[in-house]
């Protein structure tokens, strides 16, 4: 359990997974060295300069397997959010001959929204596609969405806050037929769901490594080999002279690592989290005036969004922490942010409602125990908080 990460008398049940994971201690011991004794530029022509380039070849190969890409593919980045960037502005400007037009949709993580809006006020136009009651986008709109020159679709694997699981596949065979690129943003899928970037029609696909046991700070982005996109940030010429600067040679050696690690228990893992997942779903519906936020069966095996009525999220969160349980009302990534969640409101859950939204994710070291704990907590936070507010009908006190 967590306790066992967390040095705290404090008993600890962290289902914040999706926020961030811990580093794995086999993904730590690889890293470790390149801290230290193995700490050369892997662009010096040194022994250990030289070392670290193929260490860092032997990572990219892992990614590539991992995704079913070729390593010649694979470009180590910053993480998710420059990932993300790197595509929507590369692809924009590499392109611009062909047109200006973007589609994607209105319950991406801002990493790709934001980036689409300041594309916006460079003159190129974007268009949102809605989703469903689920926050699932039909592959239908997107063909519908289509222009003569539309030059990219980026539609999100899975959803960060609710854990949605989109069309993929079918969505990139439709912008394959149409001659147009497909990126995904794999962030939360990655570790979780196995991906076929062929089989899938997936040209660009971003990741990063600190959300399956891996290290913060690094991350990868694939791009499929002809595919047309501008480099992102200039100077050296590190990755192939397509991203400039100094590799995270420790950072690069545990997301290899890491994804390894986590792509191989899939089969197993996936299973697992999806039975505590169902159960902790089934159980929590049970409370009175709670909804399931996301796709009842489409949906990431370790994500759990409920709403609860006449109650705010963040109320509900400082309650569960007092009982050491960690959880979040949506993306980590906005935290600071007293708005609606932007992925309830497309879903078309009221802004009232939206607000008592909390998410749990589960990882691998989450067991029957935690979630039996936290459905002994629950139940008691959410009576209090409804019984202290004059909002509550009488039949939810």
């Amino acid at each position: 359990m967590c306790a066992e990460v967390i040095e705290t008398d404090k008993k600890i049940v962290y289902m914040d997974h999706a926020a961030t994971t811990y580093v794995a201690p086999e993904v730590m011991e690889a890293m470790l060295p390149y801290f230290s004794v193995k700490f050369g530029n892997p662009s010096s022509v040194c022994g250990i300069g030289q070392e670290n380039k193929t260490k860092i070849d032997e990572a990219r190969a892992k990614v590539a397997v991992a995704i079913n890409a070729e390593p010649n593919e694979i470009y180590f980045t910053g993480g998710g959010s420059e990932s993300d960037n790197w595509v929507l502005k590369g692809i924009a400007f590499a392109n611009i001959r062909k047109g200006k037009h973007i589609i994607t949709t209105v319950v991406e993580h801002h990493a790709i929204l934001h980036a689409a809006e300041w594309l916006q006020s460079q003159g190129f136009e974007v268009t949102c596609l809605p989703v469903d009651q689920y926050g699932m986008v039909s592959p239908l709109d997107v063909e519908k969405a289509i222009r003569p020159d539309t030059i990219l679709i980026s539609v999100m694997y899975a959803n960060n806050e609710v854990g949605t699981i989109q069309p993929i596949a079918e969505i990139g065979a439709i912008a394959r037929a149409h001659g147009i690129y497909f990126h995904t943003d794999a962030v939360q899928a990655i570790g979780h769901v196995p991906i076929d970037v062929k089989a899938e029609h997936i040209d660009l696909l971003s990741l990063s490594g600190h959300k399956f046991y891996g290290p913060k700070g690094v991350g990868a982005l694939y791009v499929r080999r002809g595919v047309r996109i501008h480099n992102l940030i200039h100077g050296g010429a590190q990755e192939r002279r397509h991203r400039a600067g100094t590799e995270n040679v420790p950072g690069i050696v545990g997301l290899g690592a890491a994804i390894e690690r986590a792509v191989a228990v899939i089969p197993e893992e996936s299973v697992r989290l999806a039975a505590l997942r169902d159960y902790m779903i089934s159980e929590l519906l049970k409370l009175p005036g709670s909804h399931l936020n996301g796709h009842p069966t489409e949906r990431l095996p370790n994500n759990v969004n409920i709403t609860f009525e006449y109650i705010e999220g963040e109320s509900i969160l400082l309650h569960l922490d007092t009982f050491g349980i960690c959880a979040s009302t949506g993306s980590a990534c906005n935290s600071a942010s007293f708005e609606s969640s932007h992925v309830l409101t497309a879903m078309g859950v009221p802004h009232e409602i939206a607000h008592g939204s909390v998410r749990f994710t589960l990882g691998e070291w989450n067991t029957e125990t935690d979630v039996s704990y936290v459905l002994e907590k629950l139940p008691e936070i959410i009576h209090k908080l409804r019984s202290l507010s004059p909002l509550t009908p009488e039949e939810l006190r």
